[in-house]
Order: C-alpha cells, then structure tokens, then sequence
C-alpha cells in the first residue's frame, strides 16, 4: 500500500491575467479552484496510473471541508484528521510569468503529530510506501518530518519517501529514506550554492545527499531533465521531452508518482527515472495533473 502524508493541503485558486501590472486593479481572463498539497497530488497522480493509496493529512476549517467535498469529487481514498484554525489558500497568478502566493496554513498542535503516528502505526505493514511532502504549518519545527520518521522506525522495510526544503529534508536522512527528490534550486539552498552546477556537479551534490543518509537521491532539473544516483551506485541521467509549459504546479509530485509506480512495476531505477520525467514533463505541459494517456504519449516522445 502506497500512503502519503500532507501537512498543509490547500485550496489553490488560479487566475489568469493579461499582462499582470502591480499597484493597480487587474482583471482575470480566467479563474478556477483547485485541491493542492504536494502528497495529496502525489496520491491523485497514483490514482490516475492504477496504484492503490490512501491521502492522509490535517484539514481545518470551512477551506478544509471544501478540500475534503472536492476530494471526494476526485474519488481518492483519505482520512484527514481535523485540526483548528484554517486550511490555508494559495493563489497562482499566471501572466507574462508564473506568481505564487502560499497561505501559512492550519494550526497543527505537537497532539495533532500524535494522532497521525498513531494512525500509521495501526496502518503500515512492511513493505509499505509511506510519501511525505511538502511545507509544513508556521506551528510546527523543521525536525517535524524526521521526529514521525523516527516514531515509526520500528516498523520493518517501510519506503519512507520524502520531498521537502532545506531542513524539513536534510533532518530526515538520518533515518534513511528510500529516495529524495529536490529540484536543483532546493540542492543549491542545501548546500549555500550560489550558482546553479553543470550535471556533472548535480550528480556530486546527489551523492553528497547520499552520504548524508539518503539511499536514492533524484534532483529534478525542469526543462533540464532530471539525475539520479542509486544505492546500486548508478548515476543516471533523463532528458526532459520538449513542449510548451502550461503549469508547473504538481509536476514533481507527479514524477515522485510516476517513479513509485514505474519502480514497483519494473524494479528497474532507469525506467522508473524515465517514466518520473515524462509524469513531471506531461503534468507541466497541461493545466491539471496528467492523465496517464499523456504521460505515455510523452513517455513515447522521449525513447
């Protein structure tokens, strides 16, 4: 069984404005709202390719009752646990470029954690995939990931699967996770890069990740393609198929999916890297997550 853990889901509201001016009114040429949350996204994106998962998570609020009515629209198995305050709204503006504005989020208390190692405890079974993505509420420390992490250590061969920034992420891989995935703006914040480095570098700041703890390490480089260094010591290296890009909302939620499924199908980490940039390239040439028509229609473009 493949769960995965959201912190923080949101409603996402996208706007489209022409030629977006700052200090004065604009107006939208289209609007729309939208479910988010990085593990939820990574759980739809399963969905869509066959895999069995389950969403699990806090909602709050009137914009966390929303976020429940629109999964259950989607058809995606959940079982969020109700916390106070409100679940947060991000707004993306898509103009001449692409605006983000994140809310902060749901008042997630230290008893709310507990509830959810609780939860999962009474879940996972060895062999299990256990997703966690994502930012995490203002009310929470940056050790939150690695302290659920180590509360469920006990519990054999799990695939802990983590993508998170800086702290969130580096606390984490005392504990080993089966893969990572930053993108290459997240390594550099990890390692104070001022520059972004030339594959060859990518590749000795994956390993440097592996060294830390990680036993497979994917750096998503966008249009670039992605790497990956293996614990079989491979170093692998996809190029992205070209298109136009739509939205890159969900596109490295949707390669952690596309790997998860590939890899449990094939156990090969070439294919699984290979399907994860078509899922990710796919995902950002539509405005929603892709279906698996087209990721395999990119997948093709890619060979």
């Amino acid at each position: 069984m493949i769960y995965t853990v959201t912190f923080n889901p949101s409603l996402d509201y996208y706007v489209q404005v022409n030629n977006l001016k700052s200090g004065t009114v604009n107006r939208t040429v289209s609007e729309r709202l939208a479910v988010g949350g990085k593990g939820i996204n990574v759980s739809l994106a399963l969905k869509e390719l066959g895999n069995d998962t389950l969403a699990l998570g806090f909602t709050a609020g009137f914009t966390g009752k929303a976020i429940r009515e629109k999964v259950d629209l989607l058809g995606l198995n959940y079982d969020f646990i109700e916390v106070g305050g409100q679940s947060r709204i991000n707004v993306k503006i898509k103009s001449n470029t692409e605006t983000d504005i994140n809310g902060r989020g749901a008042s997630v208390t230290q008893n709310d954690v507990n509830k959810l190692v609780r939860k999962l405890k009474s879940l996972l079974n060895e062999g299990d995939w256990l997703v966690v993505s994502g930012s995490i509420p203002a009310s929470l420390t940056p050790t939150t990931y690695a302290d659920l992490f180590r509360k469920l250590k006990n519990i054999k061969n799990i695939n802990f699967v983590v993508d998170a920034c800086g702290q969130l992420l580096t606390e984490t891989l005392k504990y080993k996770p089966f893969l990572i995935k930053p993108n290459l703006a997240e390594m550099c914040e990890i390692f104070g890069l001022n520059t972004l480095p030339d594959i060859e570098g990518t590749f000795a700041f994956a390993r440097k990740l592996q060294q830390m703890g990680a036993r497979n390490v994917i750096v998503s480089m966008g249009s670039s393609g992605a790497v990956m260094v293996t614990e079989t010591e491979q170093s692998l290296y996809v190029r992205a198929a070209r298109g136009q890009l739509i939205n890159s909302v969900g596109a490295g939620d949707s390669m952690i999916a596309g790997f998860i499924h590939e890899y449990l199908n094939s156990g090969n980490y070439f294919s699984a890297l290979n399907f994860a940039t078509a899922a990710g390239s796919a995902c950002a040439f539509t405005k929603n997550l892709a279906t698996r028509e087209q990721i395999e229609y990119v997948e093709s473009l890619m060979l």
